[in-house]
């Protein structure tokens, strides 16, 4: 261990400093500013209305172009273990990833690309791997029910990912970095803009090989042997025409795909189309309205080598239409009134019937009312309606925002959160692994879910504190149920999807944020959570899919940046996060559930990453980083331990030209 550890500093010093030698002697610029900036930043997801981000009267979490860029993460997933304590990665039955995000997973927390859903699943949580960071602008994460606003599946939270619009009359930037286990990323973005025409392509190749890891002897549970790597292209454009001052008019289309081999003659095929058009007028300077349309298509595949057929056994796709209409009073008030309509379709060999269609639209009202300098509240109530079932629902949601001095902003929120069943938990029939069948149930009721949060964020000069707090408690919970067997049946093992019959969730979050006038910044983040045990409708302990959440998390990051001149800076910067023990109860055999149950404890752990960049002329990025730099190796690889087999090395190089 020590031996890395020095040679771990010693690369990161010959690289700090082998740029500065050829540029020493001059004079440093260094000055004291705002933090980040970050509470001017306009946000839009929380209430559908372009506001500051401190003027929100929810609490909204805002990660930027910055702290993405410093964290030089290729997707979402990476960025957000990361940035944010209270989320972890885990992995089930294939190694597919899910998503634990203060209690809920992928089904509950809802995904947006510049405000659009995003069609498909693998494992109940969107493709993680398609949600590219080479093009983002910011991320806004607003946690609690936001079904209100959003509708289904925002039961447990939003994120939205809005991408860089070009602002220069041409910009190009190359990327290039390389790891361990042959990890390439290469990326391109070309912008430009011309009078009333602006375009934006970006495009990133990125993979990595399988890789073989070993556990200790005689685990708990199960484990894996292979961390299977992939290999993904993400092609995205964005073309807009401003005709007027007061109209603009975006169209956007992408395409994805990522390769994965478990097996060499038949490799897996994920594939995403995606194109979406949207008009926005400012009728007045009171009025504004925007239409649009956005189309998904989510496809799995197996490629078959030896033949070369691709043969598609999963596509869901949605087609969605919206409006948005906002009408702002002379006294600040704003009433903004919307409406959508979404037709999805979902194929799957695994699927009863193996295709199913259903439509859902919806209408939702919001008015924010400016009661006085100091106090804001803000009321929306939206009506869904599910075709699958004839599923109707109206949420609530009311937030409020005081102000008692300058720089303190108190918050408090109440929403309803609302769930309808997917078609693949209401029609599923899935042979898993040989363990169990899944089985989908046509007699599912919806989720629905009440959600408390309180906050509080203080700024003074160049230090921010958030403390927030929240409860969460779900009616009819969806999930599996226990296996069984057939009457008179013994021989396969069969596992249901049902409504628990009560789950509920507590937790509180800490941030605090400084920056000082010699170049540092830092950043400490803490969450803690508590889930209280669920039941079924018989009252038996609920069986839990996938991993619970960990009580405890943290996550932290400490730069220093140094300018020597505008031809030259220096940036050092430490990151890392930790994560608690858990508990949790499972089969000592899958395969013979007689055997009884054990509780399996999953150890804490905790990962640091050192990273050194110089910036040359605005133009040129070079960066080392050192990952895992205390050679963190799990003793065995449980479904919920990190994908890591040690210390590695990345090294980058970025090139704007403008």
């Amino acid at each position: 261990m020590k031996g890395y550890l020095v040679s771990c500093f010693c690369a990161v010093g010959a690289l700090m400093w082998c740029v500065p030698s050829a540029l020493a002697g001059i004079e440093s610029t260094d000055s004291c500013t705002d933090l980040d900036g970050s509470l001017d930043e306009i946000v839009v997801t929380a209430v559908r209305t372009p506001k500051l981000l401190k003027d929100v009267p929810v609490q909204t979490i805002l990660i930027t172009a910055k702290d993405v860029a410093r964290t030089d993460a290729t997707n979402i997933e990476e960025l957000l273990q990361q940035e944010m304590p209270g989320i972890e990665f885990s992995y089930a039955m294939n190694q597919q990833v899910h998503m634990n995000f203060g209690g809920f997973g992928g089904q509950g927390v809802l995904f947006l690309v510049n405000g659009e859903r995003l069609a498909g699943e693998t494992m109940d949580d969107v493709d993680f791997n398609r949600l590219d960071m080479s093009n983002v602008d910011r991320i806004e994460i607003v946690r609690g029910a936001s079904s209100a606003i959003y509708g289904s599946n925002a039961v447990g939270g939003v994120i939205n990912i809005i991408t860089k619009d070009a602002l220069r009359p041409w910009d190009i930037k190359l990327n290039a970095r390389i790891g361990k286990h042959r990890e390439q990323r290469y990326s391109l973005t070309l912008s430009n803009r011309y009078k009333i025409v602006s375009n934006v392509l970006s495009a990133t190749l990125y993979g990595i090989d399988n890789y073989n890891v070993e556990s200790g002897p005689e685990p708990a549970t199960r484990v894996f042997t292979t961390v299977y790597g992939n290999k993904t292209w993400n092609f995205n454009d964005e073309f807009t025409v401003r005709p007027a001052d007061n109209v603009r008019l975006t169209a956007r289309g992408g395409y994805f795909r990522r390769q994965l081999t478990r097996t060499y003659d038949t490799p897996e095929r994920y594939h995403d189309y995606t194109a979406s058009v949207r008009g926005e007028w400012n009728l007045d300077t009171s009025n504004s309205l925007s239409l649009s349309y956005a189309f998904d298509q989510y496809d799995k595949s197996d490629f078959h080598r030896l033949s070369g057929l691709d043969i598609r056994s999963y596509s869901n796709v949605q087609n969605s239409v919206r409006a948005l209409y906002i009408h702002s009073f002379n006294g600040g008030d704003i009433l903004t009134a919307g409406a959508d309509y979404t037709h999805d379709y979902l194929m799957n060999t695994k699927l009863d019937g193996r295709t199913r269609k259903q439509y859902g639209a919806d209408a939702f009202l919001q008015y924010d009312r400016n009661i006085n300098d100091r106090m804001e509240a803000v009321g929306v109530i939206r009506y869904d309606y599910i075709s699958d079932g004839h599923v109707s629902r109206v949420t609530p949601k009311i937030s409020f925002r005081y102000t008692p001095a300058g720089q303190l902003n108190l918050r408090l929120s109440y929403g309803m959160g609302f769930r309808a069943p997917t078609l693949k938990e209401k029609y599923y029939d899935f042979d898993m692994a040989g363990i169990w069948i899944v089985k989908g149930n046509a007699h599912l009721k919806p989720e629905s879910s009440h959600n408390l949060n309180i906050s509080a964020d203080y700024s003074k000069r160049n230090y921010n504190l958030t403390v927030t707090t929240y409860y969460n408690k779900v009616n009819d919970k969806i999930t599996t149920g226990l296996p069984y067997y057939l009457p008179g049946d013994d021989s396969q093992l069969y596992l249901d999807y049902v409504n628990l019959d009560g789950y509920s969730i507590m937790g509180a979050d800490v941030t605090i944020q400084g920056r000082w006038n010699c170049g540092v910044t830092a950043k400490l983040a803490y969450s803690y959570n508590h889930e209280f045990t669920a039941r079924d409708k018989s009252g038996n302990r609920a069986n839990n899919q996938y991993m619970p959440t960990r009580p405890h998390s943290l996550v932290a990051r400490a730069d220093w940046t140094h300018d020597f001149s505008k031809k030259y800076s220096l940036t050092v910067g430490i990151n890392g996060r930790f994560l608690s023990t858990v508990s949790n109860k499972e089969y000592k055999d899958y395969y013979d559930i007689d055997a009884g149950t054990i509780d399996v404890r999953y150890p804490a752990y905790t990962i640091w990453r050192l990273s050194c960049s110089q910036q040359i002329y605005d133009r040129v990025k070079l960066t080392l980083a050192i990952d895992n730099i205390f050679n963190y190796k799990p003793d065995y690889y449980y479904l919920n331990a990190p994908l890591t087999d040690g210390i590695s090395f990345l090294a980058g190089v970025s090139v704007e030209l403008n």
